[in-house]
C-alpha cells in the first residue's frame, strides 16, 4: 500500500514570523560614516613663569653668603612697586656648596671656593611688568634664562574646549555634507575619539641674563582632532 502524500500546512502565524525572520538582517544593516573634524584657536600669551638666580663665590662661605644676601636685598627694594602683583612669589630657596679650582701648575695645592646662590621664582598675568622686571635682575646681575614654555594664557583650559568644540562642529557639518550627496540625513553619534591638543611652539626671541628685553611674545595656537561615527538615516 502506497503512502499518502500529506501537504504541509502554514497558518498566518508561520508564515508572518518566517517573512519577519527573512527581514531582520537587512534592518540590523543601518548605514555609518566614520570622518574627522578639526579645531584650532589662535592667541597671545598673557602671563609668565619666571625664576631668576642670585649667585656669589668666595674662598669663605659667610662671604659668598653675604654677597647673596646684598644682591637680593638689592633685588627686592628694585621690585617695591611691582612686588604685589608677582603671583606665588618664593625666594626661601638658597644653596651653598663648595668646587674645587684647577691648580695653576701641577705642583701646586687645588683651592675651594664656595658657592653661594639663591632662587627667586613667580608668575605674572600682566605681561607689562615683564620688560621692566628684567631690567630689574640685569641692574643687580641676577641670572636667568627666558623661553618659549615659561609663556601661557591664563584661560588656556577655555581654549583648549573652544578648539575642542570647533572640531566637534567641523566633524557633524562634514557628517551633513556627506549625507546630503548621498540623499539621506546625518543621525546619531555611534562611537566618538577625541585626539587632544596641540601647541606648537610659538616664533619670539628668547631674552638671556645681563642684556636682552623682550620686544614681543608672538602668536601660539592650539590645536584639536575628533574622530566620529554618526548614523546615516
Amino acid at each position: 500500500m502506497l503512502g499518502r502524500y500529506i501537504k504541509p500546512r502554514f497558518n498566518l502565524k508561520s508564515r508572518f514570523l518566517l517573512s519577519l525572520t527573512l527581514t531582520l538582517p537587512a534592518l540590523a544593516m543601518a548605514g555609518e560614516v566614520t570622518l574627522t573634524g578639526e579645531g584650532s584657536v589662535r592667541y597671545e600669551p598673557d602671563s609668565a613663569r619666571l625664576q631668576f638666580t642670585a649667585s656669589a663665590e668666595h674662598a669663605l662661605p659667610q662671604k659668598a653668603t653675604e654677597q647673596v644676601a646684598a644682591l637680593m636685598e638689592q633685588w627686592r627694594e628694585g621690585i617695591t612697586d611691582y612686588r604685589d602683583r608677582l603671583n606665588d612669589y618664593s625666594d626661601a630657596t638658597v644653596n651653598l656648596y663648595t668646587r674645587t679650582l684647577p691648580a695653576p701648575e701641577r705642583h701646586e695645592e687645588r683651592q675651594k671656593q664656595a658657592v653661594a646662590s639663591q632662587t627667586i621664582s613667580f608668575s605674572i598675568n600682566d605681561l607689562s611688568l615683564l620688560n621692566p622686571l628684567l631690567r630689574e635682575a640685569q641692574a643687580v646681575g641676577l641670572d636667568y634664562h627666558l623661553g618659549p614654555h615659561q609663556f601661557f594664557h591664563s584661560d588656556e583650559t577655555g581654549m583648549e574646549q573652544e578648539a575642542l568644540a570647533r572640531a566637534i562642529a567641523d566633524a557633524k557639518a562634514r557628517c551633513r555634507f556627506v549625507a546630503s550627496q548621498l540623499d539621506q540625513t546625518c543621525g546619531d553619534v555611534v562611537t566618538i575619539n577625541i585626539n587632544g591638543g596641540h601647541r606648537p611652539v610659538p616664533m619670539m626671541a628668547e631674552a638671556k641674563s645681563m642684556s636682552d628685553t623682550v620686544s614681543s611674545v608672538g602668536e601660539r595656537e592650539i590645536r584639536a582632532s575628533v574622530s566620529a561615527t554618526f548614523e546615516l538615516d
